[in-house]
């Protein structure tokens, strides 16, 4: 009797393991599928927010911020014998 029963443990044991094995096959490709996705993603982002620094040098160096200046908003910029300071001393 007591052999007959560990041959149906072993006999349902074998059909369970290859399931569990075909299972976590299964849930593997999902995972690395996903985190390739995912590395896909990251590596779009890290493109972009290089586009961004190099736009941001660009936009905010000084000889363009002088020329818009200069074009569109008809400003020019003076030579120091032109500049007036006035102090304010604090009493």
């Amino acid at each position: 009797m007591g052999s007959k029963i560990f041959l149906y443990i072993m006999a349902l044991s074998i059909p369970l393991s290859f399931g569990a094995a075909v299972w976590q096959s299964a849930r593997y490709a999902a995972l690395k599928k996903e985190m390739n996705v995912l590395i896909e993603q990251q590596e779009e982002w890290i493109d972009n927010n290089k586009r961004l620094i190099t736009d941001i040098a660009v936009l905010s160096s000084s000889a363009r911020i002088e020329e818009f200046a200069k074009k569109n908003l008809g400003l020019a910029k003076k030579d120091p014998e032109e500049v007036l300071q006035v102090i304010i001393e604090n009493e």
